[in-house]
């Protein structure tokens, strides 16, 4: 074949359009003040602009739709749209026209045809039209290929096919951090606290429909994100929930334990799937996007071989005056322990009872609820410490210092903590 054989011309024309809404038309006004040489003349020019709002002929933005100019961007989690038309731009009957396109990314290769099925004939000055639509998962660079192949009315196979290439932009920084805090006295196992950092990283306003936290099987979520206003919760973000260029915002989640899992704590303590976040945004005119995280992981947190909880305790007790408290003994290791347990006074709060008695043998998962009284000598708020727990099997010793606190009053004083 020659090389400078000069380029064949198809039959065929291929066009490919990206689908995006329209914007805002935008100019820039020029003003002047009234003793200025040209008066009012280019406020009465701004006025008769059709293109303008009327009452706000100063502002750039205007009360027109311009359609979109360039290729624009394209961010993870929007949706690509694109229109493909194939038009027989010669005077002769094209026949078998089969139009194929795919778009290629850093991994795979995805067929967007809706049909792949050949149109048996196309007329001259006729076309075949067709519109793909794609939801963007990967970020870099994509290849949308098209190829048309059809035969001539004298049996001859052509084919061709072209290539657009895009990139795939990141809308949104998304930073987590986990906090695993002791739960309330009617759990049995930590709360864990999920605060998610949400940024816009593009160059346009978006509105946040939804962000939500989809927990694991083993965990319940409550959404710490609204206030309590009358019967319905208001958003902590106010009734417009727009998020500005280069702008961060906080979300904050609460997981708890479903009650099925809630006694076994050595089940929980493996635990570090927490759950993925689900974002859902627009931008420009109403344009969707929606991105979702992969399973966020946390650090197991690290409870010991033994972890001490109390079920119970007052709010206010009497100055000298016994009060109880049911402590919660879990064995979280794999092994059964033989638990004595030792009760030291401190400063301000005096155990009463016997220490060092016998608690008996505990089995890997099992726990104990264990009632004690305790006496306080001083007014105020003073921490509860002084318990310690030896294992007899291997000799070791779990002292528990800072259990709780109590608030501490005179029965005879109107002073409180």
């Amino acid at each position: 074949m020659d090389v400078n054989q000069a380029k064949q011309e198809h039959l065929l024309a291929l066009k490919v359009m990206r689908l995006t809404k329209p914007t805002l038309f935008t100019n820039l006004p020029v003003t002047c003040e009234d003793r200025d040489l040209p008066g009012d003349l280019f406020g009465q020019l701004m006025r008769e602009d059709p293109s303008t709002i009327k009452g706000a002929e100063i502002l750039m933005l205007g009360e027109m739709l311009t359609l979109p100019q360039n290729f624009g961007n394209i961010f993870l989690g929007e949706t690509f749209s694109s229109y493909i038309s194939v038009h027989n731009d010669s005077n002769q009957v094209v026949k078998d026209i089969l139009v194929k396109a795919d778009l290629q990314t850093s991994s795979q290769r995805l067929n967007l045809s809706a049909s792949n099925s050949a149109v048996s004939e196309l007329k001259p000055e006729c076309c075949i039209d067709d519109v793909i639509h794609h939801e963007v998962k990967e970020i870099g660079t994509h290849i949308l290929v098209c190829a048309v192949s059809y035969t001539t009315q004298y049996g001859e196979k052509l084919y061709f096919r072209k290539f657009f290439k895009f990139q795939v932009l990141k809308p949104l920084d998304v930073k987590t951090k986990f906090y695993n805090a002791e739960s309330d006295l009617s759990s049995v196992t930590d709360e864990v606290f999920l605060e998610a950092q949400i940024q816009n990283i593009t160059t346009s306003p978006m509105f946040m429909e939804k962000v939500s936290l989809e927990p694991s099987l083993m965990y319940n979520v409550t959404e710490l994100n609204t206030v309590a206003a009358g019967d319905e919760g208001e958003s902590t973000f106010g009734k417009m929930s727009y998020l500005q260029p280069m702008d961060t915002r906080q979300y904050l989640y609460c997981l708890k334990p479903k009650p099925e899992y809630a006694e076994k704590a050595g089940v929980i303590k493996g635990v570090t799937v927490i759950g993925k976040l689900d974002i859902v945004w627009k931008t420009n005119l109403g344009e969707r996007g929606r991105l979702q995280t992969s399973q966020l992981q946390r650090m197991a947190p690290g409870y010991g071989d033994i972890r001490l909880s109390l079920e119970m305790i007052p709010d206010t007790v009497n100055l000298e005056e016994p009060f109880d408290i049911i402590c919660k003994i879990t064995n979280c290791s794999e092994r059964t322990m033989d638990l004595v347990l030792e009760m030291c006074n401190t400063r301000s709060i005096h155990w009463c009872g016997v220490s060092g008695r016998q608690l008996g043998k505990l089995s890997p998962g099992a726990f104990l609820s264990l009632p004690l009284i305790l006496l306080s000598s001083i007014q105020g708020l003073q921490s509860i410490s002084g318990l310690r727990l030896t294992d007899t099997f291997l000799k070791r010793t779990y002292e528990y210092d800072d259990i709780a606190q109590v608030c501490v009053v005179c029965p005879y004083t109107s002073n409180e903590c």
